[in-house]
């Protein structure tokens, strides 16, 4: 394995959203093995570069389910893919009218959200802007999430992509909310961007992931792993598994290839 792309949330990070010391010397020990470790995440960029830089990994990192990558160096987008304006106006429309009540938060360099917005049991930081959906997507934006109360995460997503088509990428990226890029947006097509750079073929890629969202990178990659506690989409597509992301599965499978 010549490049190893790890999953933030439910992966590498506990529960707790920490790193642990186990983990940060694996990845150290298979970087200096020569390997590439590279974070592709749901996750926008406004606290990646302090992950990345806990855990020990610069480079670049793969934002947003794929829509942006950035320069872990400085916190810079050095590509985007945006979901298209338009396309996204008529979702939250069309979502209201289908699913009353539903609320909507977005994201590109920063993250903002509609009253009420609640989600990941996380506390957006002071100064986040809040406002109606439709003012917030005046703005660029990679990716529209949704939330609903009342509706199971699987029934909001169907609603999506019945409304979106072809149009836009819907996926599930944890147990709280939907997320929609644009069409074709997924991890897989981010990690092949960077892998191509690098001139990795992706037979030497492993990927970790958890969430349905990572389905494309564990199948693309020639060695998908799965944590214990990953959805049952996951564990099916990925060709082993390894201990949970509290027992740290990444640091098991690392410390195998660094020997």
């Amino acid at each position: 394995m010549r490049l190893a792309a790890i999953d933030l949330d439910g992966t590498l990070l506990r529960s707790d959203g920490t790193i642990s010391q186990r983990t940060r010397e694996a990845i150290r020990a298979v970087r200096a093995g020569g390997v590439v470790v590279v974070i592709v995440t749901a996750r926008g960029p406004s606290n990646v570069t302090e992950l990345a830089h806990d855990a020990g990994i610069d480079g670049s990192a793969i934002c947003s389910n794929g829509a942006l990558i950035i320069d872990l160096a400085n916190g810079k987008i050095l590509r985007e893919r945006l979901l298209e304006t338009d396309l996204a106006i008529q979702l939250v429309r069309g979502l209201r009218e289908r699913l009353p009540g539903i609320v909507f938060a977005v994201e590109h360099q920063a993250f903002a959200h509609e009253p009420g917005f609640m989600a990941w049991g996380w506390e957006p930081p002071a100064g986040t802007r809040v406002a109606d959906a439709l003012e917030l997507l005046a703005d660029p934006t990679t990716k529209l999430i949704l939330r609903h109360a009342d509706h199971e995460v699987e029934a909001i997503a169907a609603v999506a992509r019945e409304l979106a088509g072809d149009g836009a990428t819907v996926v599930q990226s944890g147990a709280d909310a939907i997320e929609v890029t644009a069409a074709g947006v997924n991890k897989a097509a981010g990690l092949a961007e960077v892998a191509d750079e690098l001139g990795i073929d992706a037979a030497d890629v492993i990927a970790f992931g958890d969430f349905p969202n990572d389905v494309p990178m564990l199948a693309w990659a020639g060695r998908g792993v799965a944590v214990a506690n990953a959805h049952a989409e996951v564990l099916a597509v990925a060709n082993e598994v390894t201990a949970s992301n509290d027992d740290d599965g990444v640091a098991v499978v690392l410390e195998q290839l660094a020997g």
